[in-house]
């Protein structure tokens, strides 16, 4: 592997950590607000610490100096040196998202735009000189060590092997911070003795001597005892060290997060110099490590790593995660394969009729293989959807406080499992009912109390698995949805003739009409009708469906229904003519065969099928997709009933075939998108089958229906 290819791994890894950490950060600085604990602090600011040793590690100057304004805060809060304030944790949170949008710029190699950072830096900059005395329950553990839990995970073997880990908290050079001083600091003296592994860590020593010398005047003396002759020498290897005199008077903490990311064995000692200090120079360091006055070495016990987070930052993301477990079981089913590969290979070799039934065993145990290697396979790609609900208590967080409610956020479910495609399409949709659920769903404290409930509202998220599908449930003990007021506006709109008679589900599905809205005021949250139709859409084009159940005065739950994978459908094989096509069976309501007492046309064209107590259109398939059917006599064939949309449809097919799981292919992918098509097949006989996009098929059918009545009229 080249040197850049190397270093572009090293910094994926960076990368990944920082976004982890970022993730940690937000939902730690989150749960102060109930209470600040050392060990939530203490992992707060090792998230920070690791972020911003990493980025000055690679040249990301700019970040690394925010985050080490914020590692100050945060370092004067874990030493019980300060309170935690709702001000500070605000500025912090703001500090996440602009560290974040900092490393989305590196990471795409785009310049760092420092706005936003220049703003936070002054908001830091006014609480840090503020003297906000600690909280009683915080004043214990400012004497407590600084050292990692004993727990601490370590980052990943390959991040170790490339230098790309972060250094925990260093050691505090305890002699060199309690040495008397009879004059105001000077400066300081440094003895920098690095592991002859050095280089190996992609550690390179010029640029740590370039960011002290940003610090101030330095003076560097190397030192060559060690060097070993020119015969001898591993360019690989690093036999220098360097005496270092550091003219600035700077903080012994901005000096030693130079050396944040040198390796573990490295050696280093501080002296500090005071303005009338008669020190001798710091003799290098001797040959026993034991006997060297001051130093700091960077052990395992340094190495901290953020806790593993779900939420990923940014969009959809290139790589996926997977436990070994499943890699294990994976690998197990290769090999049954080949087990059964071997069973069969034996019969083109010899085969005799008696040996028929024997074949017929390796071919059904080929059949298990293959069904049990498509669910492993499939598996792989199953995450947890707390990766997507950890987002919501940062956003209930801003969005409580920028509304002025008071809200209890209840997330349950978060290990059940979906497809990672589902899971980075669905983000959303959720974030947007979230949103309407907070602006519109819950009310003001005063509003609560007078109602007669507690003034904090509740927001649950629950999912769970529910047949072949995925349940994702919003729920609210707010207003409710007001009927009245959403029909009255739909008829005002003229959605809904003034004497027509509907449903509840019917009257909660208006709020899912593009542009309908019933708030009073638009704000910057909601108000302006644009959202819930997207919502739905983005459901459907998902394969899913949404519904609405509302108490007026208790509350509304709005579920979502998903397939567990985009990549697998389980369809019914429909004929038409001599053309094969597959329809989704969460769409299918039914199949029946028509009689013409239950048929009728409408304006000359439109053909209606009574069906039950409604009268749904008649889409005849083989005039969508021009092709020649059995016969065009509705009552020869069968009408397959399909809702979308909260619509209802009656599909005209000639015959019903199996039901079966089919691998969705793209075609827009490998030819172009087609309207009222959502991709293809191909069967064991090497045939392609269309798969239906319901949704879009009753879309275009309608449009085409309005079309045509519009140049009747």
């Amino acid at each position: 592997m080249s040197v850049d290819l190397e270093m572009e791994e090293i910094l994926k890894v960076f990368f990944e950590e920082s976004f982890e950490g970022l993730d940690t950060m937000e939902s730690r600085l989150l749960t102060l607000g109930d209470g600040a604990d050392r060990e939530t602090i203490n992992t707060i600011f090792r998230a920070a610490h690791s972020i911003k040793g990493g980025a000055g590690t690679f040249g990301f100057m700019e970040i690394s100096e925010f985050t080490h304004s914020v590692e100050t805060l945060l370092d004067e809060m874990r030493n019980g040196a300060r309170g935690v304030t709702p001000d500070a944790l605000q500025v912090l949170l703001q500090s996440v998202d602009v560290i974040r949008d900092m490393a989305q710029s590196a990471q795409a190699k785009r310049p760092i735009v420092m706005t936003g950072a220049k703003a936070l830096s002054g908001e830091l900059t006014r609480i840090l000189a503020q003297k906000v005395p600690p909280a009683a329950a915080q004043t214990p553990s400012a004497a407590a060590s600084d050292a990692a839990p004993a727990g601490a995970s370590t980052l990943r073997a390959s991040a170790q092997n490339a230098a790309a880990t972060s250094v925990g908290q260093p050691k505090r050079d305890n002699a060199a911070a309690n040495m008397s001083s009879t004059g105001p600091l000077e400066g300081w003296r440094i003895v920098f003795a690095p592991d002859v592994s050095l280089f190996k860590t992609c550690n390179d020593p010029m640029r740590i001597l370039d960011e002290l010398a940003n610090l101030g005047p330095l003076e560097v003396t190397a030192n060559v005892d060690a060097l070993p002759l020119l015969s001898d020498l591993d360019p690989t290897q690093c036999h220098l060290s360097w005496t270092l005199s550091l003219r600035a008077a700077v903080e012994h903490a901005r000096v030693a997060e130079v050396f944040d990311w040198v390796d573990a064995n490295s050696k280093i000692v501080y002296e500090p110099i005071y303005a009338s200090s008669n020190l001798s120079p710091v003799a290098p360091p001797p040959a026993d490590p034991t006997q060297a006055a001051v130093q700091r070495t960077a052990g395992p016990s340094d190495l901290q790593v953020a806790a593993p987070n779900a939420a990923k930052s940014g969009g959809e993301s290139g790589s996926l995660r997977v436990a070994t477990e499943k890699i294990d079981a994976l690998i197990n089913l290769v090999g049954e394969l080949v087990i059964t590969q071997s069973m069969l290979c034996r019969f083109s070799e010899k085969y005799e009729p008696a040996d028929v039934e024997s074949l017929r065993r390796s071919i059904a145990q080929l059949t298990r293989n293959t069904r049990e290697l498509q669910e492993s396979v499939m598996q792989i790609r199953m995450l947890p959807i707390g990766f997507s609900f950890n987002r919501f208590p940062r956003l209930v967080h801003d969005l409580s406080r920028k509304l002025g409610k008071r809200v209890e956020l209840k997330l349950s479910g978060e290990n059940t499992e979906l497809d990672k495609t589902v899971l980075e399409k669905i983000g959303d949709p959720l974030v947007h009912l979230v949103r309407n659920a907070l602006d519109h769903g819950l009310e003001s404290p005063e509003q609560r109390l007078a109602a007669g409930k507690s003034e904090t509202g509740t927001l649950e998220l629950n999912a769970f698995h529910e047949g072949g599908s995925i349940i994702i449930e919003v729920k609210d003990d707010g207003a409710g949805l007001r009927k009245d007021r959403i029909l009255a506006k739909a008829r005002e709109r003229g959605l809904v003739d003034s004497d027509a008679l509907l449903s509840d589900e019917q009257i909660y599905n208006l709020i899912f009409v593009a542009g309908f809205s019933t708030a009073d005021a638009v704000s910057d949250v909601s108000g302006r009708g644009v959202g819930m139709d997207v919502v739905r859409r983005n459901i459907n084009d998902l394969g899913g469906h949404v519904q609405i159940f509302s108490v007026q005065g208790q509350g509304s739950t709005i579920r979502i229904r998903l397939p567990l994978t985009l990549a697998i459908l389980d369809g019914q094989v429909l004929r038409v003519g001599k053309e094969i096509y597959i329809a989704s069976l969460v769409s299918i309501i039914e199949t029946v065969q028509s009689t013409r007492e239950n048929l009728s046309c409408v304006a000359g064209r439109t053909e209606l099928f009574k069906h039950r107590a409604d009268y749904l259109p008649v889409v005849r398939l083989h005039d969508l997709f021009g092709i020649e059917p059995d016969s065009r006599d509705i009552t020869d064939g069968l009408l397959v009933v399909l809702e979308a949309d909260g619509r209802r449809v009656a599909m005209l097919v000639d015959e019903l075939l199996a039901q079966q799981q089919v691998v969705i292919k793209s075609l827009e992918a490998n030819f172009k998108q087609v309207p009222g098509l959502a991709g293809a097949t191909i069967h064991g006989d090497g045939t392609v089958a269309l798969i239906l996009d319901v949704p879009g098929l009753i879309r275009t059918f309608l449009e085409r229906q309005t079309a045509h009545i519009g140049r009747a009229a």
